[in-house]
């Protein structure tokens, strides 16, 4: 029995530290999966929220449509660039009337009207 003890030993130190290595790593590549498995949810989450919203109807100028006229002239005040350093890198800014020319967001819905229906006679 002392020659298996023997044995055992050697087996035990340099086999113990291979199966702990193999347990950390297996235990590291499941939170990193599960980590990702949670993003995922988060990232479907938030693609069914968007999905459920209705368009808003903001022009290309970022603007609402509410900020626009009946002929499409954007009637907001915006921060224009009046001078620039060296880098050109804007340093001061002017407010000024947007110049967006005409909206060209998403039509907003009218009133839907529908006839009843009214059976043959």
């Amino acid at each position: 029995m002392d020659g298996w003890l023997w044995l055992l030993i050697p087996g035990v130190i340099f086999g113990g530290s291979w199966a702990s290595n193999s347990v950390r790593r297996a235990l590291k590549t499941r939170h990193k999966r599960r980590l990702e498995l949670l993003r995922a949810t988060e990232r479907r989450q938030l693609a069914l929220e968007a999905a459920d919203r209705p368009p808003e109807p903001v022009c290309g100028c970022t603007h609402h449509l509410a900020k626009h006229d009946r002929q499409g002239k954007c009637h907001e005040v915006v921060e224009a660039p009046t001078a620039w350093d060296a880098e050109r890198k804007p340093v001061q800014y002017e407010p000024r009337q947007c110049n967006c020319q005409q909206y060209i967001g998403p039509e907003p819905l009218g009133t839907v009207f529908a006839a009843e229906i009214i059976a043959p006679s």
